[in-house]
């Protein structure tokens, strides 16, 4: 992702509005990420998928059911040691 200071940004605002339609623009005031301009296509998609994400507690009961039974494949057997 481009990174331009809030000045430089002021100064070339049609070049990183341009940019922007091709990926997102990190802008940063005194070296720290302030905002990020991006499409408006890029920021619907955004949108779109976080209301597509569901917290686990409103899980249906067949969903929660069928993750407590999964199984891995036994390649990744070595994960769970990890967690031991």
């Amino acid at each position: 992702m481009p990174r331009v200071s809030a000045l430089e940004f002021q100064r070339k605002f049609g070049r990183f509005q341009h940019e922007a339609q091709r990926e997102p623009v990190e802008i940063t005031r005194h070296g720290r990420r302030e905002f990020v301009l991006m499409s408006a296509e890029q920021y619907d998609w955004l949108r779109a998928s976080a209301q597509r994400s569901h917290r686990t507690d409103d899980a249906a009961d067949v969903v929660i059911d069928a993750v407590e039974h999964a199984e891995m494949d036994a390649e990744h057997k070595p994960l769970d040691d990890l967690l031991t």
